[in-house]
């Protein structure tokens, strides 16, 4: 899944109530809608946890189109329009599992169902610890039906000094499966001989 696209993507960032809303500004800050067409979606808990941890509340980049949670007329509800790719970062695990079963309550669910059903990228970025058997066959669930599971795990190897540089790490990860380039992060170097 490391490909890189040609050509512009719709992409779909769902941000959800799970803490780690840096991940979700980091990743927007580095998504070009000039480049890709950009669209957001937030769960209503999100916007509490972005103004408990996004001090200035999250900043989407000037184009990116904005969604209400609870509209099904967006252009990625539907089968016929599908994202190529679709990024729920930062995950809850209730939202996982809701995916997982195929629950599509909302846009941001319907979305999910929606990538998964026409076999287009879905990313999930979920932030959370530790893990009951619950969680582990939701991901199971969705890990066979094509999804990929992208846990919040920065790497130290980066050398970070920031917690932005940090959360960049996941974030780079994630652009990665995107097939979009970056530099955000230092790649693991080639053993000296």
């Amino acid at each position: 899944m490391n490909c890189l696209i040609l050509g512009p993507l719709k992409i779909l960032v769902a941000i959800t109530g799970a803490s780690g809303a840096i991940y979700a500004q980091r990743l927007l800050d580095n998504l070009n809608p000039r480049d890709h067409e950009i669209h957001v979606v937030q769960s209503n808990y999100a916007q509490q946890v972005i103004a408990e941890e996004l001090p200035g509340g999250l900043k989407p980049p000037a184009g990116a189109k904005l969604h209400n949670l609870k509209s099904m007329n967006a252009p990625f509800a539907s089968g016929s329009n599908p994202p190529e790719a679709m990024v729920v970062i930062p995950c809850t695990m209730g939202t996982l599992g809701r995916i997982a079963h195929g629950y599509s309550e909302d846009v941001l669910l319907r979305a999910a169902d929606v990538v998964l059903k026409e076999r287009k990228k879905l990313i999930l970025v979920p932030r959370e610890t530790p893990l009951s058997l619950v969680h582990v066959k939701n991901m199971e669930l969705l890990l066979l039906a094509g999804a990929a599971i992208l846990p919040a795990n920065p790497s130290f190897y980066s050398g970070a000094k920031t917690a932005v540089e940090l959360a960049d790490t996941v974030v780079s990860r994630v652009l990665d499966h995107l097939g979009i380039p970056n530099a955000l992060a230092p790649r693991w170097a080639e053993e000296k001989e």
